[in-house]
């Protein structure tokens, strides 16, 4: 089998081929259009997929030196995610699929963050998975190949959205994750305990608290600038402690309640690296393994979507003409 992957469900366009014998390819275009905003603008994230989109797959197959005859099978992002965005991806697949008589695979973007890790790895059968992104934050028990149940997700902000919001009460640019990450490894994790939320409530996650604590923590600051100045470092670490705890603390509940000997991390905020540190300390003191995918496929990515892909080919899980795009769980369910 040899899979081209699409992935358009927010601000990256990226195209990828897979085959098996493995990563043959992974082309990712970013859009620099939203920072200006503070945010992505799904009218504008549209808008760049129309115009890259052709030209990335193009470039994925030149890399992987395959043609489009040698193709069996297209998987493109279904969603969740921006509803604009996934129908670029899609429309384009089925145009792909009608010209060439060549089958679809519409992949759930979630799924896709946690097969990431059978890119380089091979993950034993049952394990959990914290899959933790800008738009979403679940732990997941996953006992065969898509045969999974989600134990918890977050009830309002995102862990990856909650480092986005504070990054912006902070006046840190788009997307402010990677800066707070950056700027945690300096600063002190104790230096403000912020609230963790809904510790002893199951596998449910809340963040918009966190976001709300750290605006009033400032607004009661006499000089809000010179003190951000002066501890802006030790702030993003007491955020990234906060966020961090509280994932792992569910991470390890998780773990210990379904008797699972793997768990992995997965999506953009699995590239976090106090989290990717805590997690290791979790697994080597309870024994188990400890699977994080390669930065490339933390963030959205083809690849990710190529390799779910080639193993819903393996399963027969094919898609026909009348796949439709959805923007939430609820509808993908």
């Amino acid at each position: 089998m040899t899979i081209l992957g699409i992935e358009s469900s927010c601000d990256e366009t990226a195209a990828a081929v897979y085959t098996k014998e493995g990563l043959k390819s992974n082309i990712i275009a970013s859009q620099s259009v939203h920072r200006r905003y503070g945010g992505v603008v799904p009218e504008l994230a549209s808008r760049a997929h129309h115009k890259t989109i052709w030209g990335t797959v193009r470039q994925a197959l030149d890399t992987a030196n395959v043609s489009i005859k040698e193709i069996d099978a297209i998987a493109v992002t279904q969603g969740p995610g921006l509803m604009g965005a996934l129908l670029v991806g899609i429309c384009f697949a089925k145009g792909m699929s009608v010209a060439r008589n060549i089958p679809l695979i519409g992949v759930n973007h979630m799924d896709a963050h946690i097969y990431a890790n059978f890119i380089d790895e091979n993950p034993e059968y049952p394990f959990v998975s914290l899959t933790v992104s800008g738009g979403h934050t679940q732990l997941v028990l996953v006992e065969g190949p898509f045969n999974q149940k989600v134990l918890g997700r977050t009830r309002d902000d995102a862990a990856g959205e909650a480092f986005d919001k504070i990054g912006k009460i902070l006046g840190l640019p788009y997307p402010a994750g990677p800066v707070i990450d950056e700027k945690s490894k300096t600063g002190d994790p104790e230096f403000h305990r912020f609230p963790q939320a809904l510790l002893n409530e199951g596998f449910e996650f809340s963040f918009s608290g966190l976001k709300t604590s750290v605006l009033y923590y400032l607004e009661e600051k006499d000089n809000r600038e010179s003190f951000l100045e002066e501890h802006l470092n030790d702030i993003c670490a007491s955020v990234s402690e906060a966020i961090t705890e509280v994932l792992v603390k569910k991470l390890r509940k998780a773990v210990e309640e379904t008797g699972v000997q793997s768990m992995l991390l997965a999506g953009g905020v699995s590239a976090n690296s106090m989290l990717r540190e805590k997690a290791k300390s979790l697994a080597a003191e309870l024994g188990i393994k400890l699977h994080i995918p390669k930065m490339a496929y933390c963030t959205d990515n083809a690849a990710m979507i190529a390799v779910t892909g080639y193993m819903m080919a393996q399963q027969g899980m094919y898609s026909d003409l009348n796949m439709k795009p959805f923007a939430n769980f609820e509808a993908g369910s």
